[in-house]
């Protein structure tokens, strides 16, 4: 396995200034966002489909640093309603058409969230089957919008020789644990274009154990996260469903932290070494959002935690 890192979190550096950042931490491949949620810091994703000189240019800069492009990511909604949901597809097309320039044959997003009916304005997330209305939003969010779209864009994936959609758990997507994934997987054939983006973090807020995930998973395990999550006083009594912003950390009942700040090394380490017996081999790319400490801090923190547990 490598370590990786997800840049939004060097978004103030240019792209010279990130590579110099990888090299003096040891990091050895990142993961570029192209836009949707991403403020796409380090990408200009138009500029680079229109100009080989620039695509070019970037893959020199990469190679003279010794430092590769786990994937690209283009994270966002592309089951939104209307031009919103539009916008996001494109960006996304665009993604697969960059993998192609680059030779990468993994793009981590989500799996998206529809509108609860074709006249709603904005995504619905069921997360209970009472009151019974919740069954008639889920079955117009799979069956008219998610699975003609995901069948839709295995195709454009694999026209562009992009062969693993890595697909990651999260709050407000369909895809937001191991039961969905599979549902998706199987509505479009079974195809394993569809695999998982593995983000501890997410999972344990939603109440699951990402190290009994991996073991499930195997080898559908295309892409890693590293990102933790510490458990809050509040949740005692606040539970873990909570709307306040992630700059609210102090009030929060669950915040992001780095890892082995929410659960400890040991923990850490056994995730490890259960990819390891899985059969991933892949990247494993930092994703810091704990806004409770300094961005190199926490990286280097992060990458000693990683370089001490690998297997």
């Amino acid at each position: 396995m490598k370590i990786g890192l997800v840049t939004d979190c060097l978004a103030g550096q240019s792209f010279q200034e990130l590579l110099k950042t990888c090299q003096a931490l040891g990091i050895e491949q990142i993961e570029l966002g192209c836009g949707n949620w991403s403020s796409a810091p380090h990408i200009d994703l138009d500029g680079l489909l229109e100009s080989e000189t620039k695509r070019d240019e970037m893959k020199g800069m990469l190679a003279d640093c010794g430092i590769s492009i786990s994937a690209f990511n283009c994270s966002g909604n592309p089951l939104a309603p209307g031009e919103w949901g539009e916008r996001e597809r494109e960006v996304t097309r665009k993604t697969f058409r960059l993998s192609e320039y680059f030779g990468l044959d993994t793009v981590v997003m989500m799996s998206g969230l529809p509108a609860g009916g074709p006249e709603d304005k904005f995504p619905n997330w069921v997360v209970t089957s009472w009151p019974p209305e919740t069954q008639a939003i889920l079955h117009y969010q799979w069956n008219e919008v998610a699975v003609p779209y995901w069948r839709e864009t295995v195709k454009e994936a694999n026209a562009c020789g992009v062969s693993r959609l890595a697909l990651e758990p999260h709050g407000c997507q369909l895809v937001h644990d191991v039961e969905n994934f599979c549902r998706l997987r199987e509505a479009c054939g079974g195809d394993r274009t569809i695999g998982f983006n593995l983000d501890p973090s997410h999972l344990f807020w939603m109440g699951a154990d990402p190290i009994a995930v991996a073991r499930v998973l195997g080898d559908a395990v295309y892409h890693v996260h590293v990102k933790d999550v510490r458990i809050e006083q509040p949740a005692a009594v606040n539970t873990l469903l909570d709307g306040k912003g992630v700059l609210e950390f102090a009030k929060r009942s669950w915040n992001f932290a780095i890892p082995g700040y929410g659960h400890d090394e040991r923990w850490w380490r056994e995730f490890l070494v259960t990819l390891k017996m899985v059969g991933y081999d892949g990247v494993l790319s930092i994703e810091h959002e704990d806004y409770t400490m300094g961005t190199l801090e926490a990286l280097q923190k992060s990458v000693r935690l990683l370089r001490e547990n690998m297997v």
